[in-house]
């Protein structure tokens, strides 16, 4: 029960392969297409941030509800939230090519009509390159902060026991996900909305933080379905296969009810500014993965998940998720590349640099992961979690 996880030579190797493969294709890409490239490296970081951004959200909620079915396994949510930092450092080599992305750096070499313009006027104060940098300051030093003292507080439950730490944990839990509903969703607007500065949206930072969430939770799940393969968690039963796909499932069908409220919001009020985001994205190609990012992301976790029987079967479980690791990202490619790049285009480009970002998450995660004991075995809904039952 007191197994730690080691971060194994065969998996810091792969880690390593996967990175280099990374850089390969980024330097391959800048030489060759910046702005794609550009683009997908916003892309990938957004991605592996959200999930990060999702898995502590998770953390804090358990915290909150005081829930006991998944005390044993909050190290992995811990260790996830540990790439936020890295995220930071990417995000601020994109400040060096903020002009090929976001047109409203210098309106005068994008492509806006006279009544486009005006609207950038009035959006000026808020966006310009001062402010972005200053929030982006404020959004990475509040996640890394709040995450920062949920694991501290959580190692210091381990050494000294008591419910003084577990209390504390509860109280900037609520702290955080009130400041994380705010800062997140600023960041949407800021990184991905902002990619189109004509177009607005009110229910945009929401779909994009319950993505976030419903992603992030769904990582979790696969992480401990592998980590069960391999020995690790051997307490688990069909109780916590069958929470797990209710975690899953319900953010299906909150992820695809944002989905449809912006679509029908945009749709019904037929206003010029909001329906151009679905016009370019229901033409040519792109209608085809307007309709795969709903199938990946609802459909199949939707049909899937609903009979208990394959819930509780933690193969499923992971299969469906592998679906919803494919569906995030065609959910983001979506949202940003016909935004800034003529034409539907993936390619070694955009495979390389996920797998790149994939191998350094994984590499982050593991090598926290094994920083600290596996199993908190002071938490005060330790036995809960080990004994949980459907009774």
């Amino acid at each position: 029960m007191d197994r730690n996880f080691t971060f194994s030579p065969g998996l810091r190797y792969i880690t390593y392969g996967l990175m280099i493969l990374g850089v390969g294709a980024l330097l391959t890409g800048a030489f060759s297409d910046p702005v794609r490239t550009w683009a997908n490296l916003l892309l990938n970081n957004f991605y592996f941030l959200s999930l990060a951004i999702g898995a502590s959200f998770f953390l804090a909620l358990q915290y909150i509800t005081q829930s006991g079915w998944s005390a044993a396994f909050k190290r992995i949510p811990e260790a996830m939230g540990n790439y936020i930092p890295v995220a930071a450092l990417i995000m601020i080599l994109l400040l060096f090519v903020m002009r090929s992305l976001y047109s409203w750096v210098d309106p005068s070499t994008g492509n806006f009509d006279t009544h486009e313009l005006h609207l950038l006027e009035h959006k000026e104060t808020y966006l310009n390159v001062p402010f972005f940098i200053v929030r982006m300051v404020i959004y990475f030093a509040v996640w890394i902060l709040m995450t920062g003292l949920l694991r501290k507080y959580s190692l210091r439950e381990d050494l000294e026991g008591g419910l003084d730490w577990f209390r504390r944990s509860e109280f900037y839990s609520k702290v955080y996900i009130f400041t994380l509903a705010l800062t997140f969703s600023l960041a949407s607007f800021d990184w991905i909305m902002s990619l189109e500065p004509t177009w607005y949206s009110t229910i945009f930072s929401l779909k994009n933080f319950v993505a976030a969430f419903y992603h992030g939770s769904a990582i979790i799940v696969l992480i401990v379905v592998l980590m069960h393969h391999y020995g690790y968690f051997p307490f688990i039963n069909n109780a916590h296969w069958h929470d797990f796909s209710k975690y899953v499932f319900i953010l299906a069908v909150i992820w695809a009810y944002f989905w449809l409220s912006q679509y029908l919001l945009i749709w019904y009020a037929n206003i010029p500014e909001e329906t151009i985001y679905y016009y370019k994205r229901l033409q040519g190609p792109w209608e085809v993965l307007f309709y795969i990012n709903l199938i990946l992301n609802w459909l199949v976790p939707f049909i899937v998940l609903l009979s208990n029987y394959f819930a509780r079967k933690k193969t499923v479980l992971g299969i469906v998720i592998l679906f919803l690791i494919i569906g995030q990202w065609t959910d983001l490619f979506e949202q940003i590349m016909p935004a800034v790049t003529e034409g539907l285009r993936i390619g070694f480009l955009e495979a390389g640099l996920f797998l790149g970002f994939a191998g350094l998450f994984i590499f982050v995660f593991a090598w926290t992961l094994s920083k600290a004991p596996l199993i908190p075995k002071n938490h005060p809904y330790l036995t809960e979690s080990l004994q949980h039952s459907d009774h």
